[in-house]
């Protein structure tokens, strides 16, 4: 995230980390070159468009603690990454609930143009009354109607990455003396419940087109919109039974169409076990308690504060993540306080780590895909940038040494490498139907 504090709050107070860097470039590129060094897939850019204010009704406590404000727009530091790199793919977080979908689309098709096919979107709806309060409204709207909006969006901005320009719209323009062929352009029509376009697609088609989706929703809701739309779902740890029958639920819904699921890890890597357990204490004495309030409160939509240390929290429906309430269900019970919640803050966040040595690690990596049929992991980071470092330098041979991790990146764009197929969206995604050809 483009920010001090993502999801372990407090570690930028360590001596090492270098997470107040983040509004120079080079923090940015550095980074990029250091995950192609260790040919991870992607760089995942989460976002917010508001501020956490749940936790005592104030944002206080966020400001004081940094808790993913403030913020800046990942787009915009894409291109460079992607300048300073080859092969690394980037995933980009935008809320489409305030994002106009004509010039969204473009920026998009941008983006995939300037990295040569590297951009992926993750899709969501938002969780915060603050962002909607920042765009005039009043509230968010309702959990389920979000993704009601959300479905009509994604039909529009296919029909513009996919249909608004034949694949040969440009070659046959040149053939003829003129840059693109009139008669293998057209405007798209949309008259829909909540968007009305009337337009040509102001981008000529990118490598993929449409770029590849991921999305983290995992409420009914949430899963209902992946089968129709995502590529690649991330998913909460917790349970590996629990997580493995969310993923066969996942993969039987999106059917026939492949789909990709990463589970969300937090790594402390030691040489030996005994330095991955001294490391872990040394990040734990900068971990901030009250940052981890102020994330879980927005997160989970309940206002932590208003409770003592022992009674009971009730858990009931909210407007927030709900994936995120049932995972602390599953893991606290349906009534849990906020004592047993912050015993679960080991590095400042409700995601426990996974804590070993080098073999003790890849073991554990290893151990999840077996056991719950994820395809790899979304890598939440610690102390900036040491916590890559000893996933490129030590945890990465070590998984290659197992055959569990490729020696080399694949060619072509980010779906390519991901999926081995072609470039672009096929059937029965709905995007292939959209398809100008």
């Amino acid at each position: 995230m483009a920010c001090v504090g993502h999801i372990q709050q407090g570690l930028w107070r360590h001596p090492r980390d270098r997470a107040t860097d983040y509004t120079r470039l080079d923090y940015w590129t550095g980074m990029a070159r250091t995950l192609e060094r260790g040919l991870f897939d992607g760089l995942f850019l989460a976002d917010v468009l508001g501020i956490y204010d749940v936790y005592g009704g104030s944002p206080d406590a966020a400001l004081r603690e940094a808790v993913q404000v403030p913020l800046l727009d990942p787009m915009l530091l894409v291109p460079a990454m992607a300048a300073a790199t080859q092969h690394l793919g980037f995933g980009i977080t935008c809320n489409l609930a305030y994002e106009a979908p004509y010039l969204f689309a473009r920026r998009v098709s941008t983006l995939d143009h300037l990295t040569g096919g590297r951009a992926g979107w993750n899709i969501v709806t938002g969780y915060l009354d603050s962002a909607a309060r920042a765009m005039g409204l009043q509230r968010q709207m309702a959990h389920d109607d979000r993704y009601d909006l959300a479905d009509e969006y994604m039909d529009l901005v296919y029909a513009l990455w996919e249909g608004s320009w034949a694949g040969d719209a440009r070659a046959r323009g040149e053939a003829m003396g003129a840059y693109a062929d009139p008669a293998r352009v057209r405007p798209v029509h949309h008259q829909g419940a909540q968007y009305r376009l009337d337009a040509i697609h102001l981008a000529e088609p990118s490598p993929q087109r449409t770029p590849l989706l991921f999305q983290a929703g995992a409420s009914d809701r949430g899963r209902q919109f992946a089968a129709r739309h995502a590529e690649c779902v991330f998913v909460n740890g917790g349970a590996k039974p629990a997580v493995a029958s969310l993923v066969a639920d996942l993969r039987a819904r999106a059917n026939p169409r492949p789909l990709k699921v990463l589970v969300g890890a937090t790594l402390v890597i030691g040489r030996t076990e005994a330095e991955a357990r001294d490391k872990l204490e040394d990040y734990r004495r900068h971990a901030s308690v009250e940052g981890a309030l102020a994330h879980a409160s927005a997160s989970l939509g309940i206002d932590f504060a208003r409770y003592g240390m022992d009674e009971p929290i009730e858990t009931g429906p909210t407007q927030a993540i709900q994936s995120n309430v049932e995972a602390m269900k599953k893991a606290a019970g349906p009534v849990f306080t906020k004592r047993g919640l912050i015993d679960r803050f080991i590095l400042g966040s409700r995601q426990p780590p996974i804590v070993g040595s080098v073999e003790q690690v890849a073991e554990a990596l290893i151990g999840w895909v077996e056991e719950a049929d994820v395809d790899g992991f979304n890598l939440s980071r610690t102390v900036v940038p040491e916590c890559l470092e000893d996933v490129v330098d030590l945890l990465v041979p070590a998984l290659q040494e197992r055959g569990a991790y490729k020696r080399a990146y694949a060619l072509g764009t980010f779906r390519e490498k991901l999926f081995g197929a072609g470039p672009l969206l096929e059937a029965p995604h709905p995007a292939a139907a959209r398809r100008f050809t």
